[in-house]
């Protein structure tokens, strides 16, 4: 069985997310996101990304120095670093702003408007379930939070479906993203 301790860099196996491990309770890890969002996981969810404990047979009358090994350190975390903000710039982002997705809203009633926008996010999460796109972000904005309180409820309705408030400091409160858990039998 995998063991893990608080501070090992983890990946979700069939997720676009990565964290640290920030608690360790039986089978079950919590983490917090690169987005500092705190999620928790099964163990056999969840791989470590770097182990630094690998070092600790080095000692100093080894080759290797803690300079070079602080240098290799840094480099694998400056790559990791681009990767994930590789996979971050590829994530889609939907606005379900009814100004986004129509030229004119007049004549629409709130019922209409409410409706397209709710059509519009199913379609683009049964896209993205279909392509096995890890994770999308739908911007939905503040408002009287309808139209959040909407696409919550549409979310909770799929099993395959995890979700969070979006990144406070590139959304605000007015996002939503959404995390597709992939089957691995397909």
């Amino acid at each position: 069985m995998k063991t893990f301790n608080i501070g090992d860099q983890v990946s979700v196996l069939d997720d676009a997310i990565d964290g640290v491990v920030v608690k360790v309770e039986k089978d079950q890890i919590t983490i917090e996101t690169t987005d500092n969002f705190l999620m928790t996981y099964f163990v056999n969810e969840l791989i470590k990304i770097n182990n630094t404990s690998n070092l600790d047979y080095f000692n100093k009358s080894d080759s290797l120095d803690k300079k070079n090994i602080d240098n290799q350190l840094t480099r694998k975390q400056i790559e990791l670093q681009k990767k994930l903000e590789k996979v971050e710039r590829g994530v889609p982002e939907f606005d379900l702003h009814i100004e986004k997705l129509v030229k004119n809203k007049s004549g629409l009633s709130n019922y209409d408007i409410l409706t397209l926008q709710m059509d519009t996010a199913k379609r683009h999460i049964e896209f993205a379930i279909k392509n096995r796109i890890p994770k999308i972000v739908f911007i939905h904005g503040v408002g009287e939070g309808v139209l959040k309180a909407e696409l919550d409820f549409l979310l909770n309705r799929y099993d395959s479906i995890s979700f969070q408030d979006g990144n406070y400091q590139k959304y605000g409160l007015g996002a939503t993203e959404v995390y597709f858990k992939q089957n691995r039998s397909r």
